[in-house]
């Protein structure tokens, strides 16, 4: 790998120097969200959003709560300024929502952006950028520092001249790639933009500080952010935001950290779509709050529905593995951690009952869940999911969960291991109806052929004050007629089983209902042993009595078939 043509952030950026705050703070409350897929985001689209498709979003994220959108770019296309224009003239955004919509620092790209919100009544913020790093400068621009700096200052009179007076109206400005920019350079033109916009705490300005190529650690990020913080003009004045992007793969870390060194507003895509490697993901942002008891003032409760409305919009799946909302991140198939979940979870009812309180109120401790998947409106149904790298644990959970079958432990263990070796063979997740499978074949003989030991009859009646009980067996072709005094039932079947050269010995004797209600079916389950030998052997019907002789003639022919 070629890595000698490259330098690290410090050789290519002044860090400042300061006695750091951030790294004793807390994240205590939200910062102000403001989701950009709507220009950001679709800029970085292979197709890029439709009318349709953008007004769907719009409307997903205005019920999510979002009170500040970033609505498009109106003087690049003439889809987003009609899109702006619908937002005029149709009304579809409520009273209470921040419309924000971005231009360069440009004379006639400022005149059509001002044009686009004429008529919209809500709070507008028109956001203003240029690049301001030295690479952008000398090889994009090809201006120097102090031309730069008056070309910005021309954009911001010409922002103030042809939208100051309309009261609806702050401003934003972003000096782009903001973390390759000299400290005391972008500190320079930001103070010099808030004096001339006259930033007061009554009509802020809004300062964007871009990671717009994430080129370091995300503690650089904030020691950047923090200088910011400490050291502008009228800070009472200013609401400091970031922008960071995913370069590194570290954006989200840049963003939390960021927010501890001053930031109070976050700029970046649902779900993270951006330029490249992506924008920052303020859903996962929003929802490690959550994870930490702090109110991410955002609907997440119907997670998958957010997700198939953002792919839809996108045309871009979300990953499996995605961070709270891909389809496995709550799912364990490792047996280990399926044990520990399915132990969490009965802790967590039992505790729920214990405090009288529904099981939704009592604070969350399931291990490997950093949050209640019902919060965000997933079910527990694949919770736990069977393949080859399960354990008895999971394996049980999905007989227990989807089919009210409740397993003794020894009896997991056996079960687990007819399962792995299907799994084994075929090389696939194992479903629950697959489990299920496996154990009516294995236990219930649900699939026998031919069974060699049936019991055909069987009746108890009273004499003499004693139970008596009559059974009939077909051992193969031959039957017999068995009959038992002072014996239970179980013991009964035993004994005339034995007499027939199947001797076996009922060691545990474990009884459930397979599902709950005054309407379910028995199941019985014994461990037995034959020869020095122990198995195991189940039964179901509608009593608990032929429930049970089910089971010990399932056993019996496991015996018989040698399993």
């Amino acid at each position: 790998m070629p890595s000698h043509r490259y330098r690290d952030a410090y050789a290519r950026v002044e860090v400042p120097e300061l006695e750091r705050e951030w790294p004793r703070r807390r994240l205590t409350r939200a910062p102000l969200w403001v989701p950009v897929d709507l220009r950001d985001g679709n800029q970085a689209l292979a197709e890029p959003m439709d009318p349709e498709r953008k007004r769907r979003f719009f409307e997903l994220m205005v019920a999510m709560g979002y009170t500040e959108i970033e609505v498009g770019y109106p003087s690049a296309s003439q889809t987003d300024f009609d899109f702006v224009r619908l937002i005029a003239d149709a009304g579809i955004a409520p009273a209470d929502v921040t419309v924000v919509v971005f231009t360069p620092a440009r004379r006639d790209l400022i005149e059509r952006t001002v044009e686009s919100i004429r008529g919209i009544s809500n709070p507008i913020v028109i956001h203003m950028y240029a690049a301001t790093a030295p690479t952008w400068r000398e090889s994009v621009l090809r201006k120097g520092r102090a031309e730069l700096k008056r070309m910005i200052l021309d954009g911001a009179r010409d922002l103030l001249e042809l939208a100051g007076e309309l009261p609806n109206v702050r401003f934003q400005f972003s000096p782009e790639v903001f973390n390759l920019t000299e400290p005391d350079y972008v500190l320079e033109i930001c103070d010099a933009v808030t004096e001339l916009w006259d930033a007061t705490p009554e009509r802020p300005v809004i300062l964007n500080l871009p990671a717009t190529v994430e080129i370091a650690s995300p503690n650089v990020y904030a020691d950047q952010i923090e200088y910011m913080h400490r050291h502008l003009e009228r800070r009472d004045g200013v609401i400091l935001s970031v922008h960071p992007h995913n370069d590194r793969g570290t954006g989200i870390a840049c963003a939390e950290l960021a927010v501890l060194a001053g930031a109070q507003r976050v700029e970046g895509c649902i779900f993270g779509n951006g330029e490249r490697t992506g924008n920052v993901d303020i859903a996962t942002l929003a929802l490690n709050l959550h994870a930490q008891g702090v109110d991410p003032m955002i609907d997440f409760s119907d997670i998958d529905e957010i997700r198939r409305t953002v792919e839809y919009c996108n045309r871009i799946e979300v990953h499996p593995r995605h961070p709270y909302v891909g389809d496995l991140v709550h799912t364990a198939f490792s047996g280990t951690h399926q044990d520990a979940i399915r132990k969490g979870f009965a802790e967590h009812r039992s505790r729920a009952a214990a405090e009288g309180r529904s099981e939704r109120e009592i604070a969350w401790r399931v291990p490997y869940l950093p949050i209640d998947p019902a919060d965000i409106g997933r079910s527990y149904d694949a919770v736990i999911r069977v393949n080859s790298q399960s354990g008895k644990g999971g394996i049980a959970h999905l007989l227990e969960s989807e089919y009210g079958i409740e397993l003794p432990r020894r009896m997991q263990i056996d079960l687990a291991r007819h399962v792995q070796l299907h799994a084994d063979a075929t090389g696939t997740e194992v479903t629950a109806a697959e489990v299920h499978r496996i154990f009516q074949r294995v236990y219930l003989g649900a699939e026998a052929v031919g069974r060699r030991v049936e019991l055909e009859e069987y009746e108890v009646a009273e004499a003499a004050g004693a139970a008596r009980a009559r059974m009939s067996i077909r051992v193969g072709e031959a039957r017999s007629v068995h009959e038992r005094t002072a014996e239970g039932p179980v013991e009964a079947l035993v004994s005339a089983l034995a007499e027939r050269g199947t001797a076996l010995e009922v060691l545990e004797l474990h009884q459930a209902s397979v599902r709950s209600g005054s309407d379910s079916d028995a199941l019985t389950l014994i461990e037995y042993r034959h020869a020095g030998e122990t198995g195991w052997a189940g039964g179901r019907a509608e009593s608990v009595l032929s429930a049970s002789l089910a089971a010990v003639i399932a056993a019996a022919n496991a015996i018989g078939s040698g399993s």
